[in-house]
């Protein structure tokens, strides 16, 4: 993990803010989602990206019953 040397403080809700530059060389606009990670005692945040829930792909995705399937997948699945 490469450390920034940048430190930001919790406030009352909190939240915390993510700088400008880093948001930007991240390529995370406003009301973009992350996702947040546990691993040991660090907190990971990860932009959102939609992907099949059985191959984790991010082409092709299709919302089936508020479950996002990809193409390829769908395909398979009518091979059974």
């Amino acid at each position: 993990m490469k450390s920034t040397g940048i430190v930001r403080k919790v406030d009352e809700l909190g939240r915390i803010v993510l700088p400008v530059e880093m948001r930007r060389t991240l390529d995370i606009a406003e009301r973009d989602e992350l996702e947040i990670y546990l691993e040991k005692d660090c907190i990971i945040l990860q932009k959102y990206e939609e992907s099949c829930i059985f191959c984790g792909s991010t082409r092709g995705l299709i919302t089936y019953r508020r479950k996002v399937v990809c193409q390829e997948c769908i395909k398979q699945m009518g091979e059974y």
